[in-house]
């Protein structure tokens, strides 16, 4: 079961991100999308009846992501009443206030600005897949 989507088109960053989960087994329940539009392909997939096929726990986004970008997929998914409720965390290397001020107005859940230090960026993803799969208590669907 994929409980964490992780949107990220620099696979450097796709690496560090799944070896920080490895380390706390985390690692074999993400899914990772390297563009905008693949992750909105995933979220949006319906089964015969309407509803979502796929519904990750936590979405990891973003914001400077090829064919759609962060901002629309966030856009997106607060306005769909079947995602508003999936937390997003925006990860990402936009120290704009533009960014951060249009995040936070469509609905995201946190905005952490991707710490440049290999170490530092281990330690801060880790702590965000504990924290939003396994501690945090999502309202009941």
């Amino acid at each position: 079961m994929v409980q964490i989507l992780l949107v990220e088109d620099d696979p450097h960053d796709v690496e560090l991100t799944l070896e920080a989960f490895a380390r706390h087994h985390l690692g074999n329940r993400v899914r990772v999308a390297r563009d905008g539009e693949e992750a909105l392909g995933y979220l949006f997939g319906t089964e015969e009846g309407g509803e979502l096929r796929n519904r990750p726990k936590l979405v990891l986004l973003d914001l400077k992501l090829p064919l759609v970008d962060g901002i629309e997929v966030l856009r997106r998914l607060k306005a769909d009443e079947r995602t508003r409720r999936i937390p997003v965390v925006v990860l990402t290397s936009s120290r704009e206030e533009s960014d951060l001020a249009e995040c936070y107005q469509l609905g995201v859940n946190s905005y952490i600005v991707k710490p440049v230090d290999i170490e530092q960026f281990l330690e801060t993803t880790s702590v965000l897949g504990m924290y939003w799969v396994l501690l945090n208590e999502p309202p009941v669907e």
